[in-house]
Formats: C-alpha cells, structure tokens, sequence
C-alpha cells in the first residue's frame, strides 16, 4: 500500500475515534518511551515545546521528535543533567478507506460503498498553546536544551514555540 503524506491526517475533522475496545486491529504506538534522562532529582528550570495551532500529530511525528531532543541532549549535556518528558498521548485511531490499484481494481475494489475504512495508525490531538514535550534542567544547560528541543520541533507539523520558565520553590 502506498504510505500517504502526514498532511492527510494533520487537520482535526472528525469527531474524537478513540475506544479501542470495539476496534479490532489498532497498530499499537510507536513511541518507545515518555520519560527519559535523569528521574531522581528536581531541576530548577523547566523549557517546554508548545504547538501554536491545533492539529493531531501521528505517534511516528511524536517518536522522531523525542529521538530527536533526546539524542541531542545526550550528545551535548549528558544523561544526569536533564529529565525530559513527552506530555501528550496519542489516543486518536486514523482510519483510511484503502483502495486496490493495478490491473482488476475496479472488479475487487468496493469504491466508496461502506468506507468507514480500517484502523492505519494513531495520532494525539492538541489544542493550541499545549504542551508537547517539557525539559528540566539547570541554568548552566538552558541554552544547549532549548537548541535541542527548538530542533524536535522540527519534525512536528505545527508551528512550535520554546518556553523557558523558573520553577518557584518553597522554603
């Protein structure tokens, strides 16, 4: 089957299709993991990624974007100066009305009778301004982990925005 560019499933236009438990056959999610780095201890500041308008981003965008930062990171400030986390889940199941190409197609192919289609893959719907994936760290590695996460934006089909903020503690 022929793979079909991200753009087909990056406007929100259907109503919300997400309880798996009367779907058969849903491909399970591609992203690997949701937290990653150092877990244990509590950084003072916190760099998120944010979407400026709301879209769905298919789990295949969600895990190269991760690679992605995470790998930076790695690279330039290593494993226990940063906590990285992806904030958003992709419970959105895409469905495609899968169509036969080649010679006979029209005799095996159904058209647009009953094309509800079948599940292809999954996506998380965003609203504007979320959250996508949030780095904690300290001050001396702020500007080396907004380069990376500015970079996984990248692979994401929204515009993106890098916020820095302070995390307040009590004393």
């Amino acid at each position: 089957m022929v793979r079909k560019p991200a753009k087909m499933y990056r406007a929100i236009s259907k109503k919300a299709y997400t309880r798996r438990k009367y779907m058969g056959g849903v491909p399970g999610s591609k992203i690997v993991q949701f937290d990653m780095g150092n877990l244990k201890q509590d950084f003072p500041i916190e760099i998120s990624l944010t979407v400026n308008e709301a879209c769905q981003i298919q789990n295949k965008a969600l895990e190269a974007a991760r690679v992605n930062i995470n790998r930076k990171l790695l690279k330039e400030i290593g494993r226990m100066n940063y906590h990285l986390k992806l904030r958003t889940y992709p419970h959105q199941v895409l469905r495609e009305n899968k169509q036969a190409t080649g010679a006979g197609a029209d005799r095996v192919s159904e058209g647009m009778r009953s094309a509800f289609g079948k599940a292809v893959g999954t996506a998380a719907r965003v609203s504007e301004n979320q959250k996508i994936f949030t780095v904690y760290t300290t001050e001396n590695y702020v500007e080396k982990a907004k380069n990376a996460v500015s970079h996984g934006g990248y692979k994401l089909p929204s515009p993106t925005r890098v916020i820095i903020e302070k995390k307040i503690t009590h004393t």
